[in-house]
């Protein structure tokens, strides 16, 4: 709907400015470029100022001194001074350093061609006001990025910076010895001016975040990028916790029992997301996980009728929900009875049911149209109606099935409310009998979060009523393109099945992974479709073989005092950055011409 693809297309814009951001080279590589630019770019082009022997031995001594300098720096920064923030393993401080010396270059290669027209003096001025621009930039980005001290953030920007310049520095005095002492005040100017810009500029982007939160832009950068580039959730989440709110969450439980706990579905009132392993994205393969480890039975988590109002701020939420289910769940299933399934379609709204005993497990589905989130005042009006019916408990699944290019189609709430009604009618009225359920599950190794195959796999559920026998198959991914369910209950019925559905969880694990006008792949986008048909099959078949009598069992609990954030405040949270970025276009200009301008001067009173 409207709100999960606003949502999903903010993450979206915010994830390329990481990507255009951290897209970098190995180290190799970058050490590579790195020495390419200090040999040629600074060495020829140096001893095309000074043409002689000497001039062509000095200028490889200044590249090489440079080279050392700069793979000696980038090894203490990683190694030392920043050995505790993930962010800048030695790969990534290589990579920083080859964007310092393309920048610095730019600034020498000027100060070449205006040294051999008016003096080498232009070259040497020009080289100081690159020194500059070096400086500021890795202000800028250490500042900006790092979550680590003040001093440490500042040693590692003046570091490689000052031991290049020195060699800079021990070159020039061989040809003129007042340089270094003519050139003393600009070396002292710089770093002061360049720190006052950068606390300027990212002072001016924090007050966005304080106006929006009363929390810092860049701390809230930081904490995303964090995620994004190493997979930490814990200081991104800190930020939704502090802004979520409290609330009760419900969680549905259908369990079928043979001597021991057969399979189960679980269906939790919290949408999976909103990204990653942030929130409650995760939630489906861990409640999937944790209960089959607690109860021996493989289990499916299905998305209910709602959207991002309820995700969870951390995964602490996440284990607080999943714990409270297991402990609620020894309860003896009693259930021996069920209708076969029925599906009811009304427009290109439909409805599947079935009824074990006095519970009803109904599910809805808008394929081959998009089916995304849907309303939870649905599940007020399924209940009412599941209560004409004298039924003790109603379990609601949206099956999150379908999506397309298309404008999504909305059914009205009036249409959908027909279709579960007439649906839960035929079921109630049809002829009930002793059933089998079987189970299994694969974890498709071929496919990837990137692939949009969740942790959770695929989990095929079998029940078995009379001659019907019916798959539940539940896919851990975030929807799956149109026409696809289609192809797998094709399949399935070929397999020897007379119905059934698909699910996705809708998890979020796979969302934000990959670049591009979602920011993930549903189910079927970028998989092989006979691959993945084929472990469906598989295991549909592997469930009906291991079928059993059973008795069903239904609870339904309320997880006290949850934290939740709702689709809002996710939404702002990931526009933040985008619109930091826009004020950082406004403000860069002005603030670093100034600091330019002032160096400028500087260098024309030495």
């Amino acid at each position: 709907m409207a709100t999960e693809e606003s949502l999903n297309h903010s993450m979206n814009r915010a994830l390329k400015h990481y990507s255009s951001l951290f897209f970098l080279p190995s180290f190799l590589k970058a050490f590579s470029l790195i020495t390419f630019i200090c040999v040629c770019g600074v060495g020829f082009s140096t001893f095309f100022l000074f043409p002689s022997l000497s001039g062509l031995v000095n200028s490889l001594l200044l590249s090489f001194s440079i080279i050392v300098a700069i793979l000696f720096s980038d090894y203490v920064v990683s190694k030392v001074i920043l050995r505790d923030d993930p962010i800048y393993v030695l790969r990534r401080t290589a990579a920083l350093s080859l964007f310092c010396w393309v920048l610095w270059l730019s600034f020498i290669i000027i100060g070449f061609f205006l040294g051999l027209g008016l003096g080498k003096w232009w070259w040497i001025m020009l080289s100081l006001l690159g020194f500059a621009a070096v400086l500021t930039f890795r202000f800028v980005v250490f500042a900006s990025t790092s979550s680590l001290g003040t001093l440490r953030r500042l040693f590692s920007s003046l570091l490689q910076p000052l031991l290049c310049l020195a060699s800079f520095v021990i070159f020039w005095n061989g040809f003129d010895t007042a340089i270094p002492l003519r050139i003393l005040p600009f070396l002292v100017a710089s770093p002061i001016l360049g720190f006052i810009s950068t606390i300027t500029f990212l002072s001016l982007l924090d007050r966005l975040g304080r106006r929006m939160y009363g929390v810092p832009s860049m701390s809230i950068f930081r904490a995303f990028m964090l995620n994004w580039v190493v997979g930490l959730n814990a200081p991104f989440e800190k930020f939704l916790d502090e802004l979520g709110e409290t609330k009760d969450i419900e969680v549905s439980l259908l369990k079928f029992d043979s001597s021991k706990p057969k399979a189960a579905i679980i269906i939790p009132l919290v949408h999976p997301g909103p990204f990653k392993n942030i929130g409650s994205s995760l939630l489906p393969s861990i409640f999937k996980h944790e209960f089959e480890k607690e109860f021996g039975c493989d289990t499916g988590v299905m998305l209910g009728l709602l959207g991002h109002e309820l995700d969870l701020t951390s995964q602490e939420q996440n284990y607080k929900i999943v714990k409270h289910v297991i402990a609620s769940a020894n309860f003896d299933a009693s259930e021996y009875e069920s209708s076969p399934f029925i599906r009811t379609t009304i427009g290109f709204a439909s409805a599947s049911c079935q009824i074990f005993g006095k519970t009803a497990f109904l599910s809805f589905t808008l394929a081959p149209k998009t089916t995304e989130d849907l309303p939870q005042q649905l599940g007020q009006i399924v209940q009412e109606e599941a209560n004409k019916y004298g039924l003790d408990c109603v379990i609601i699944a949206n099956a999150h099935n379908s999506i397309d290019d298309s404008s999504e189609l909305s059914e009205s709430l009036e249409t959908l409310g027909n279709v579960a009604s007439a649906c839960l009618k035929k079921a109630k009225s049809s002829p009930t009998s002793t059933f089998f359920v079987g189970s299994s599950t694969a974890f498709p190794k071929e496919f990837t979060l990137k692939d949009g195959m969740g942790p959770g796999g695929i989990t095929a559920i079998v029940v078995k009523v009379a001659e019907q026998k019916t798959a539940y198959v539940i896919i851990d991914g975030n929807n799956i393109i149109s026409g696809l369910r289609e192809k797998i209950l094709f399949a399935l019925t070929e397999a020897g099945f007379d119905d059934g559905e698909v699910f996705t969880t809708d998890t979020h694990a796979v969302s934000a992974v990959v670049v591009g006008r979602r920011g993930y792949h549903p189910i079927g986008e970028v998989m092989d479709h006979s691959i993945l048909i084929k472990y469906i099959q598989d295991i549909a078949k592997k469930a009906s073989s291991n079928l059993e009598p059973v008795k069903a069992g239904c609870l339904r609990t309320i997880v006290p005092k949850v934290r939740v954030i709702g689709k809002t405040r996710l939404e702002s949270l990931t526009l933040l950055i985008d619109n930091a970025l826009k004020k950082a276009k406004q403000i860069v200009v002005p603030i670093f011409a100034f600091e330019g301008l002032l160096l400028i001067l500087a260098l024309a009173l030495i």
